[in-house]
């Protein structure tokens, strides 16, 4: 889920924060996919993701390339301060629009 909300954003078919509202008023989640993944660590989802696609060989667990330059870039969620969100002391879990506008 994580990975297709990130391709979903990374072909521009909704931004940030309309992925993750999606998911939390219409399937009750307490958190959108894409907060989700900067709890988790942008880094660990890539991980994640690379061993999943060598297991199975499945193209669906290929890693969108925005998360993959995403993790290059040291964006890597809560952990580094910036990712889907932005965590910073001033700006709490404030959407990152310069990247996604």
């Amino acid at each position: 889920m994580i990975n297709e909300s990130i391709e979903t954003l990374y072909n521009g078919v909704a931004g940030v924060t309309e992925i993750d509202t999606v998911m939390k008023l219409g399937m009750a989640h307490p958190m959108g996919p894409l907060q989700l993944a900067d709890f988790i660590g942008l880094d660990v989802c890539l991980s994640i993701l690379n061993v999943l696609h060598d297991g199975f060989k499945n193209p669906k667990y290929a890693p969108c390339p925005l998360l993959v330059n995403m993790v290059m870039a040291g964006k890597l969620g809560v952990k580094s301060g910036e990712g889907f969100y932005d965590y910073t002391a001033n700006r709490k879990a404030e959407r990152v629009a310069k990247m996604f506008s």
